[in-house]
């Protein structure tokens, strides 16, 4: 990063124009496109390329070097002044917005600075300036990151979302299936040990795996699926057997989704990173993005169908009496760049299949009804899959408190005992989401069926419908995955299996979803042409053992 600092007795600017970045910085109101002050010390700041490598530390070290000097001139006020003029090697618009926007929370809460100031990002701006004339009144310098707090945070990909996340307060309670409610720390768990599991997951604080999960043995051993050296981490190869049960699960799927009334899309699997919606919803969203460049712009990979779809919907001509309605993908390619310490064979991939419906609602009551319509067909996908799991609930305090039967009615419908998260307040986009959970042999917990109540991205995005009285009003939206990720699906059959082998049962896939269904066995070669003759007319998948022995 290029500094340059400048004491002055009088400062003022004024934006002139847009540049053609402008979307990288978001929406500015007209107030904060002008602004002056007395003393001051303006630092004009130009984010390099290589600032991108580990942007944390740059501005670690800037906020240092800029304190200090703040210091030793006294000035009332300080100026972060973006200028792109210091420098012939500039990071790209998305990232230099990131680390300014990185310099102006490091200085937010500084109790050092009574005023702090800033010009925006992406306008050509004029100012006037009258410097100081002293020794310290102008300083050039260039900051590398080299010189940052080893204690400063090094983590330079997570969006506000992700480092909010780790942030959260919540608090946990078990609803049992009769509607009580019981503090987490003090429901016997004794008669429900996968709920127990999942609970100590939740707050163990820590998703890292120290050991291999047993599902990879058996992936590689029955050749359905393997890691891919010539990729990245996180990306897999899909054998002949492994691909079938997966194309088995996404058909199953595609059908539910079509007798459930979803209109199928396809949409694309990169975006524009300066589209001024899709970028204000990364900052919301909890997940790291790969990024691509396409002639001098960058594009991230899409990590659900969310984007494609919400700008299909602010294209659509809506009314009130064709909601509830359904869009849904089998996104084949939907990417996470997840911490490489939290990859672990087929339950936390960095490229994945998922189907992913949305759903417009006209208001919470049909959005209500629309999620617990949705649990219920979350619930018939487990039981297909005869998997055992652990039903999560999380929500926010103040919609809990309107909607408590409805919440609690979700553990009756499971079932089961449910695990409540109840947050404080509400940083994400949903107010209520139910996740269905396995959990592994290594004890850790992947969440497979999903669905939220989105009460901000209709507004975000503009996507309207005509109510009865002919007016525009935003719907709701149902964000939804009934069976969650196909891939980390085969993952916990193999795990289930694994954890029933170590008991001593036999281990088998699901009649269903068996590459082989049926296998003729002829006890002599004279009965080979009618086991081949069986094979080919039976309605299964079946083959046949034509292996010259007794």
């Amino acid at each position: 990063m290029r500094i340059l600092m400048i004491h002055a007795s009088e400062f003022s600017f004024h934006v002139t124009e847009a540049t053609s970045v402008v979307a990288a910085a978001g929406d500015v109101s007209e107030e904060e496109k002008r602004g002056s002050s007395g003393d001051s010390l303006v630092c004009f700041l130009s984010v390099e390329k290589q600032d991108e490598d580990a942007p944390a530390k740059v501005v670690a070290e800037a906020r240092q070097k800029i304190l200090a000097h703040f210091g030793q001139v006294k000035a009332d006020t300080l100026w972060l002044y973006p200028y792109a003029h210091l420098s012939s090697d500039l990071a790209s618009p998305r990232m230099a917005q990131k680390v300014l926007s990185l310099m102006w929370d490091a200085f937010a809460h500084e109790n050092g600075v009574a005023q702090l100031k800033r010009a925006p990002f992406g306008y050509y701006k004029a100012f006037d300036m009258r410097a100081k004339g002293h020794p310290l009144s102008e300083l050039a310098l260039t900051v590398t990151g080299e010189g940052a707090a080893d204690d400063e945070d090094e983590d330079s990909g997570e969006s506000k979302a992700v480092a909010a996340e780790k942030k959260l307060r919540s608090s946990f309670y078990v609803i049992t299936p009769d509607g009580d409610e019981v503090d987490a720390d003090a429901f016997p768990f004794k008669k429900h040990p996968v709920l127990r599991r999942f609970h100590a997951y939740e707050t163990a604080g820590t998703r890292a795996s120290a050991e291999e999960p047993p599902h990879v043995k058996l992936m590689r051993k029955h050749e359905l699926v393997d890691y891919e050296p010539g990729s990245d981490a996180g990306n897999f190869r899909w054998y002949p057997k492994g691909l079938l049960i997966k194309s088995l699960m996404e058909d199953w799927i595609n059908q539910l989704m079509a007798e459930y009334g979803a209109m199928r899309v396809e949409t694309p699997i990169m975006y524009d990173y300066l589209h001024p919606n899709l970028a204000k919803y990364l900052d919301r969203f909890p997940a790291r993005q790969y990024v691509l460049k396409s002639e001098k712009k960058d594009y991230f990979l899409r990590f659900a169908a969310c984007f494609g779809q919400y700008l299909i919907m602010h294209d659509e001509q809506i009314s009130y009496r064709q909601l509830p309605l359904r869009l849904y993908e089998l996104t084949h390619y939907s990417f996470r760049r997840e911490q490489s310490g939290e990859l672990a064979g087929l339950r936390r991939l960095r490229a994945f299949t998922m189907p992913d419906m949305h759903t417009l609602c006209r208001d919470m009551d049909q959005a209500k009804e629309e999620f617990a319509r949705q649990f219920d067909l979350s619930l018939a996908w487990m039981n297909d899959l005869g998997l055992p799991f652990a039903t999560a609930v999380r929500v926010v305090k103040s919609f809990y408190e309107e909607n408590r039967d409805f919440v609690r009615g979700l553990a009756a419908k499971a079932g089961a005992p449910m695990l409540l998260e109840v947050w404080e307040e509400r940083f994400f986009y949903f107010v209520l989401k139910f996740e269905f959970n396995f959990v592994d042999n290594l004890d850790k917990a992947a969440a497979l069926s999903t669905v939220q109540i989105d009460v901000e991205n209709t507004k975000q995005f503009d996507i309207f419908y005509t109510d009865d009285q002919g007016e525009k009003s935003n719907p709701l939206l149902l964000h939804a995955s009934i069976p969650g990720a196909i891939d980390r699906n085969v993952y916990a059959l193999l795990e289930h299996q694994a954890a029933l082998m170590k008991k001593g049962t036999k281990g088998s896939f699901p009649f269903w979803l068996a590459p082989t269904q049926l296998r003729f066995v002829p006890v002599s070669d004279s009965h080979l042409p009618f086991c081949d003759e069986l094979a080919r007319s039976w309605p299964h998948r079946a083959d046949v053992d034509d292996r010259d022995m007794t």
